[in-house]
């Protein structure tokens, strides 16, 4: 049925109270836990001091996110904003050649981070890479950028390139392999958009100004080489209505999202609590199930901002990049699922969409979405937890489309039209509740450790059957139902949009 149908809003409430007194109770066991376990000796590691006035320690357990906000920070933030002052002044003086004074920046960044050995290897990537697209070959560019890529993430190749490196700093394997694996995805896409061009090819120049916009260097979002060519040769450089107040909103929110992870980093302990497998036998099912949901929503908040922070400096060098990732809490879907949106309209572009065109046919999406992991697998590096990540997530797409086209079949679709729009819904939240913790459980082997996501699993649909896993399906379904409410109203409001549109 549609997705505008509509329940009673006596109905929604209910759901809603229901989800809010769950997230609150799975909450204080979560907390409970964080403070019981704050001075034990297997977790001295993880849990350092913090804010003695509140007598409480912080999970530093997440290498990343406590490198960009410390020792790192300071260099980052010398870094963006040496660019957003020089992409200013170049837009105000030769908007013109702005990308050619983004591109001059960016190799004087990368070179003063990193080096003159590594600049080379990135520029000899790319003329190997430019060299390929000259032959217009599409398959030619497909094995040529895999084979690149691999330099980086199989061995020995890639510590042999990395040991060129010389120095050595916290963040140097980050930035090294960051900035070496981006260039590649960059190059690919520039390579396959000029084996599509008609007429010539495009300069090894602008491959150079793509490669090296300091933003998307080391962290990403890739932005297909089409569209960044596109924003960048725009001359006339024009504000939308209310945009620099949207920059501005967003840029707060992103400050604001960096205060409340560190807060809660000192009270919920929810990366480091998974790592003692005894100590987690003793929570609750309703605790582990809440600790394995905010893995996920950590690590979705955690790109959130890294990306958010990025994309609003190339907005304000007049780009549209890569929307920021969905909301993990908003997923019920398989399709809709990534972490890194620039990444993944990459892989849509130029491998799902390629082989599984319009994602009807079982068989094409089958060798689409293989491919499409194949790849994924090659960008995380091989390894047994990417292999396990990939094999069951690459199912779960699959077995979504099977049980959708199984449903599809004459006795199943007469049955649904005899329903009332309302009653669909309710029967399609029921299993859109099972595929929301699919989803959940497919992902914490990569976002956490494989054992945790056993010991969840067992726990919720052996050990805890039939009262916790009923009951915490039915907290899911009261949860999608409420995610499909909002779903409803964005596509009103859009058709309202569209209607204004036209008329």
């Amino acid at each position: 049925m549609g997705v505008k149908a509509m329940l009673p809003s006596y109905e929604l409430g209910f759901y809603a109270l229901v989800v809010t007194c769950a997230v609150v109770y799975s909450g204080s066991g979560i907390f409970e836990a964080s403070r019981d376990s704050m001075n034990r000796k297997a977790f001295r590691e993880n849990i350092k001091p913090g804010w003695h006035y509140f007598g409480r320690k912080m999970d530093v357990a997440d290498f990343e996110w406590m490198m960009w906000f410390t020792s790192f920070r300071n260099v980052i933030i010398f870094a963006l904003s040496g660019h957003v002052l020089f992409g200013k002044i170049c837009s105000m003086v030769v908007p013109q050649h702005r990308a050619v004074m983004y591109m001059l920046y960016g190799v004087s960044a990368v070179l003063g981070s990193m080096g003159l050995v590594y600049l080379m290897i990135i520029l000899s990537y790319c003329l190997v890479l430019y060299s390929v697209a000259l032959a217009k070959q599409k398959w030619l560019c497909y094995v040529a950028g895999l084979c690149c890529l691999a330099s980086f993430k199989v061995e020995p190749f890639s510590s042999w390139q990395s040991g060129f490196v010389t120095g050595a700093f916290d963040l140097q394997d980050v930035l090294f392999y960051g900035g070496s694996c981006f260039t590649i995805m960059r190059c690919m896409s520039f390579a396959l958009e000029s084996s599509e061009r008609k007429e010539g090819i495009y300069s090894i120049f602008d491959l150079l100004k793509y490669n090296f916009y300091l933003p998307f260097f080391f962290f990403g979002p890739v932005m297909t080489f089409d569209q960044f060519h596109a924003q960048v040769s725009t001359r006339e450089l024009r504000r939308k209505d209310d945009e620099m107040r949207n920059i501005r909103v967003h840029a707060l929110i992103h400050v604001g999202a960096i205060i409340a992870v560190d807060i809660f980093f000192h009270f919920f302990y929810i990366l480091t609590l998974p790592s003692d497998l005894k100590f987690m036998n003793r929570l609750s099912d309703w605790s582990l199930a809440g600790l394995a949901y905010s893995n996920l929503v950590y690590d979705w908040v955690k790109a959130a901002v890294m990306f958010g922070i990025i994309n609003t400096i190339a907005r304000l060098d007049h780009l549209e990049p890569p929307q920021p990732p969905k909301c993990i809490t908003m997923l019920y879907v398989f399709a809709e699922t990534h972490f890194d949106r620039g990444i993944n309209d990459w892989l849509c572009k130029y491998v799902y969409d390629h082989i599984g065109e319009n994602h009807d046919n079982i068989v094409k999406e089958l060798v689409a979405s293989v491919a499409t992991f194949a790849v994924t697998t090659l960008w995380l590096g091989p390894c047994e937890i990417v292999y396990i990540w990939s094999v069951i997530n690459c199912f779960g797409l699959n077995f979504e489309l099977w049980v959708q086209k199984f449903f599809q079949q004459k006795p199943f679709a007469k049955l649904e039209a005899k329903l009332s729009e309302a009653m669909s819904r309710r029967i399609r939240a029921v299993f859109g509740a099972v595929n929301f913790w699919a989803i959940v459980l497919y992902n914490i082997p990569a976002l956490n450790s494989l054992d945790f996501a056993l010991l969840v699993t067992q726990r919720l649909l052996l050990i805890g059957f039939p009262v916790s896993t009923l009951s915490i399906w039915f907290i899911t379904y009261c949860g999608v139902q409420l995610i499909k409410e909002h779903e409803r109203i964005l596509a009103i409001e859009e058709e309202k949009s569209d209607k204004a549109k036209v008329e």
